[in-house]
């Protein structure tokens, strides 16, 4: 069976975007090149990718080209390929179709995520925080990798997304499975979900 792990560039107060529309950005992130060569090793290890359409169509917008762009470094050029061919799935009620070895669930995304989750063998990449707070609260979210960048935004976008008005979640409880430092301070922490 596959895990979804959800894979995130985090401040230190575990949001993911200081203010709407930095897009996966953000001067506040440091992804040098030794960085970025561990998001290309990891990202080639993956089974699949899933995503929501809001990343998904970030990516959609500049990996492509930049697999073939002369004037991005190698490792950049790399991570394009990489986006690029590895399967995905889009989860989206909008989009009906996508490119590049991409296929659309719609509606009744969760129940069709945990047969891909049966029918998969490895480790699925889960992108952006609607899809990880719903795989999370529906019990499906196997793993966090989190790349935890030197800076405090006090504000922006948290890593999931609160519950519902009148919902509760109940701790999340996780054990620590892998750490490491990188340049400019930022580690990464992979922890698996207590189920």
């Amino acid at each position: 069976m596959g895990r979804f792990v959800y894979w995130m560039n985090v401040s230190l107060d575990l949001r993911i975007e200081a203010v709407p529309g930095e897009d996966g950005g953000g001067d506040w992130m440091r992804i040098g090149e030794p960085l970025h060569r561990e998001f290309n090793r990891r990202a080639s290890d993956l089974a699949l990718m899933v995503q929501g359409r809001r990343v998904f169509e970030i990516m959609e917008d500049f990996w492509p080209a930049a697999r073939d762009d002369a004037s991005l470094p190698a490792y950049m050029q790399e991570y394009g390929a990489i986006w690029t061919d590895k399967p995905k799935i889009l989860i989206s009620r909008t989009r009906t179709e996508a490119p590049y070895n991409t296929r659309v669930i719609g509606d009744d995304a969760l129940p069709r995520l945990a047969e891909v989750r049966a029918e998969t063998e490895g480790d699925i990449g889960v992108g952006g925080a609607t899809i990880a707070t719903a795989l999370l609260d529906a019990g499906l979210l196997d793993e966090l990798l989190l790349f935890t960048h030197p800076a405090i935004l006090g504000s922006g976008r948290p890593l999931f997304d609160d519950p519902r008005p009148g919902e509760t979640r109940p701790p999340v409880v996780v054990d620590l499975l892998e750490q490491a430092a990188y340049d400019e301070g930022v580690t990464l922490h992979r922890y698996a979900v207590r189920h």
